[in-house]
Formats: C-alpha cells, structure tokens, sequence
C-alpha cells in the first residue's frame, strides 16, 4: 500500500472500465485522484466509492478549455498535479472503403487529440512543483502496435497514441522537467467498451467472450484491474528510470 502516497492524479474516462479501475487502484495506493468523465452519473458513483480524496469533473477531453478548466481544479482543490492518465477513448470496427470521415475525425478527437490536448496543460502544472517532475501515462492499445482489417481507424489513433508519447518523453527528458512519460498496451480487457463492440456485431456476449480470448495466448480476455496495475507501476517510483516505453498488458496477443 501506499506506492503513490499523497500523490495527485487525473485520470479521463474515468467513469467506467479500465479509467473507473485504474481511478480507485491508485486512490486505494494513497493518490488523490480527479475522476474526468462527460459521463455525469457513473462519474460520481466512482467519486462516491473513492471518497473524500476524490474529485468529480465532468470533462471533455476534445475541448481545450476543459482542459484548462480540469487542470485548474485540480491544482486548486488538491496543490498539484503528479500523474495524469489519458485513458478516455473510443473504438469500433471500420475499414477504409467503409469508413467516414465524420466518423474518423471524432475518433481521432478523442482519442489522439484528447491526449495532445491533456499532455499540453500537464506538463507547465507539473513542471510548477518544486521539485518538478510527474508522470504521464497514455493509455494506448495493443492494436497501437499491431494491425487489423477491422480496426483501421482506431489502430490510427492508437498508434498514433505511441509515437506521440515517446516525443513527449524525449522533450521532457531533454529539458530535465523530471516528467516521465509512457504507453500502456491492453490486449482485449472485458470492459463495457469490449461489449458494446460485441454488441454492435451481433455477437453473444458469452460467445463473443470465448472468442476473444482465443486470440490471446494465454486464452482468455484480461480483466480490468490487470491494466490498472501497470498504470501504478507507472505511476511511482518503482519505474523512475522508464521513459518512452510501452507497457505491453496484452496476454501474449502481439507476441504471435
């Protein structure tokens, strides 16, 4: 306990899946945590489970003057911001003769401008600490690293999510902030995201569940405190000499 004492954390799409887990794992660690969801009500269920060392805000990641605003409220709630956790996304099955464009840029909104917009703020707040120094973590997908014919827009984005946080690492390093920045990778994790994927195709979900998993090595889908725990490790100190690297979560799926 306590791998992340008296440390503050924003975490987006923190109402639910993999953002609500990863929120209460590094509350339970001793952070203070922002939960940032557009999600009203399940964003405020994950507050309530926290406590009073946490905070509710609806925010949404593809506008910069929520951005602004979140970052505001949390140094003014809290005093300072130490790891911030871009986790919010979207995803669904697309190809390229099939796909919009209305539909690529709104993925691509949320999830690769939500971190550019997110990364921005974050870093002068925790450079303002004394000492400087923090911890962003993006939250990508193993679909950052390896492609599918199904999933075109949103291996784009999360690719995208990859290299972008490995610049980000290397500005900070460069600049000595003492802001760490890196990747995390889920294979497919039984999330509500995941089922509503298998919804849209028809899918049973028990089925669609069996079926996933078979993609993975170790045969079966992760649940959604496996990627938090990567998260923390992120998180504290226990990675200090980690930066630019991705955090693979994936039951062997990309090592096929």
């Amino acid at each position: 306990m306590g791998r992340v004492q008296d440390r503050v954390a924003i975490v987006t799409g923190a109402a639910r899946g993999i953002g609500a887990a990863t929120a209460r794992m590094l509350a339970r660690e001793g952070a203070s945590v922002v939960v940032a969801d557009i999600k009203d009500a399940m964003g405020e269920d994950v507050q309530c489970s926290i406590g009073d060392n946490a905070l509710y805000i609806h925010h949404d990641v593809t506008d910069e003057t929520s951005w602004k605003g979140v970052i505001a409220s949390t140094i003014e709630r809290f005093g300072r911001l130490d790891i911030l956790v871009n986790c919010a996304g979207l995803g669904w099955a697309s190809n390229p003769e099939e796909e919009t464009l209305e539909r690529w840029r709104l993925l691509m909104s949320v999830n690769l401008e939500g971190v550019f917009l997110g990364t921005k703020p974050a870093i002068p707040a925790m450079k303002a600490k004394q000492p400087s120094g923090g911890s962003i973590i993006n939250i990508s997908s193993a679909y950052g690293i390896v492609a599918s014919p199904d999933v075109g827009t949103y291996n784009a984005s999360k690719g995208g999510v990859r290299l972008y946080t490995k610049s980000t690492a290397l500005y900070c390093a460069r600049a000595g902030l003492g802001i760490r920045a890196n990747s995390v990778h889920p294979g497919f994790i039984w999330t509500p995201m995941v089922k509503d994927f298998l919804r849209e195709q028809g899918n049973d979900l028990e089925a669609g569940r069996q079926a996933l998993g078979s993609l993975h090595p170790v045969g079966h889908v992760g649940e959604p405190d496996d990627v938090p725990y990567g998260v923390l490790y992120l998180a504290s100190d226990e990675s200090k000499f980690m930066t630019g690297a991705e955090l693979v979560i994936d039951g062997g799926y990309t090592a096929q």
